[in-house]
């Protein structure tokens, strides 16, 4: 599909349909108790550490290149390489590691390798008193939806949810479109471009135009954290959730957790992006599709819903920025994701 023919057509559409919710009253913006760290300049330094999974020096090696075609310098953690186990060190190893590229002046962004699983273990552990005075600009998703949540419970610093090391193209040349976009859309972020998503059309999406902070992730994380000292606050926010390798049953489970707590009672919005479901096991169908089992926790709210929205453990993950104010437009012709 033509994206700017999408765009415009998706324009003009917003003027006809009736929203469920018209563009929140700024009074209500809460995008001033955020802080957003500094744009990238050429030259800045992007540190690459792995505080969840292992990875190797060879596997990140695409993504240092990429980012020094960007103009920026690369600093390589002590993590990167190193193994114990499912986890890139140590968790005292990647504890290290992490806090020294928060403490380190130089270091303008933190690239988070890649998820998998680990940084819960050491999350408590880290001293951001630097980062507070100081913020930087923390990059990645899955796993690192922990760290996502943490910073906005904690202390309202905004950050990257996007691709890591393991996602950048081997050969930039030989790479689909749909992946360069994406990668580049990481820089966009860093730098303070304007974000633009389009989600497609959906007959299940809902409705409405409104204005909020976006926060989110993966969903199995954001419920995991509940009661925790990182648990996330959604209210007045958009909301966004992905999931990979759940059954039915559990991203049910999961959601009916978010709605009894809360979670989904005073949202501006909420996007649903990419959910890759493990087939029911023979006799234990659930009876319902991922469309059906939101639309349910959600039936007596009137938010704004976009489905399929391209985000998630797919090839069209662009990056999107937690803790920072955006409009979500959801209308016949799909949706779109403004930050403003």
């Amino acid at each position: 599909m033509n994206r700017k023919h999408f765009l415009s057509s998706f324009i003009a559409a917003a003027s006809v349909l009736p929203a469920f919710k018209t563009l929140a009253n700024t009074e209500e913006n809460e995008s001033s108790s955020f802080k957003i760290p500094p744009y990238l300049r050429q030259g800045d330094a992007i540190g690459i550490t792995s505080p969840a999974g292992y990875i190797t020096l060879d596997q990140i090696q695409p993504s240092v290149l990429q980012m020094q075609s960007w103009g920026f310098n690369i600093k390589i953690g002590e993590t990167i390489g190193k193994r114990d186990f499912t986890y890139g060190g140590t968790d005292e190893e990647r504890l290290t590691d992490f806090q020294q590229m928060l403490d380190d002046p130089n270091i303008k962004a933190i690239m988070c390798a890649r998820g998998g699983y680990g940084f819960v273990r050491i999350i408590d552990k880290l001293d951001f008193s630097a980062f507070k005075s100081k913020p930087k600009w923390i990059i990645g998703f899955s796993d690192i939806t922990v760290l996502h949540c943490h910073l906005a419970k904690n202390y309202g610093i905004a950050s990257v949810h996007s691709k890591m090391c393991n996602s950048f193209p081997d050969d930039w040349a030989k790479a689909e479109q749909i992946q360069m976009e994406t990668i580049l859309s990481i820089k966009n972020a860093l730098t303070g471009e304007q974000m633009d998503y389009a989600g497609p059309i959906n007959p299940f999406n809902r409705a409405g135009k409104v204005d909020g902070i976006l926060v989110g992730g993966n969903l199995s994380i954001i419920e995991t954290l509940a009661g925790s000292n990182s648990d996330l606050d959604t209210k007045n926010k958009i909301l966004f959730i992905e999931d990979t390798s759940e059954y039915l049953y559990s991203i049910d489970r999961m959601l009916w957790n978010l709605k009894r707590s809360g979670k989904l009672k005073n949202l501006k919005g909420l996007i649903v992006g990419g959910f890759k479901v493990k087939p029911d096991d023979a006799g234990e169908e659930f009876g319902k599709t991922i469309y059906e089992i939101v639309l349910e926790k959600v039936s007596e709210y009137n938010y704004p819903i976009a489905f399929d929205f391209p985000v998630g453990h797919q090839r069209n993950n662009f990056a999107l920025k937690c803790g920072v104010n955006h409009v979500l437009d959801v209308n016949q012709s799909g949706s779109l994701l403004r930050s403003v």
